[in-house]
């Protein structure tokens, strides 16, 4: 089950990134990046849903800002 979740979380992420028209910013790749590290790892400490969907969105928020950094040098 849960890496059903994983695996649906890292497609879900490679769609998005590949169906930009330009190449991706440094945002946008560390949001992806983000999501599916902060996923593995809310499931490696939870063992939920939760923990997956949660370690997931907070993994996109720090990756997003993390891009932005290196977009803005």
């Amino acid at each position: 089950m849960n890496s059903r979740i994983l695996l649906a979380a890292a497609a879900a992420s490679m769609i998005a990134l590949s169906g930009c028209a330009s190449n991706p910013s440094n945002a946008q790749i560390g949001t992806g990046v983000g999501a599916v590290a902060g996923g593995v790892v809310g499931n490696a400490v939870f063992g939920s849903t939760l923990g997956t969907v949660g370690g997931a969105a907070a993994g996109a928020l720090i990756g997003n800002e993390a891009g932005k950094n290196r977009d803005g040098r």
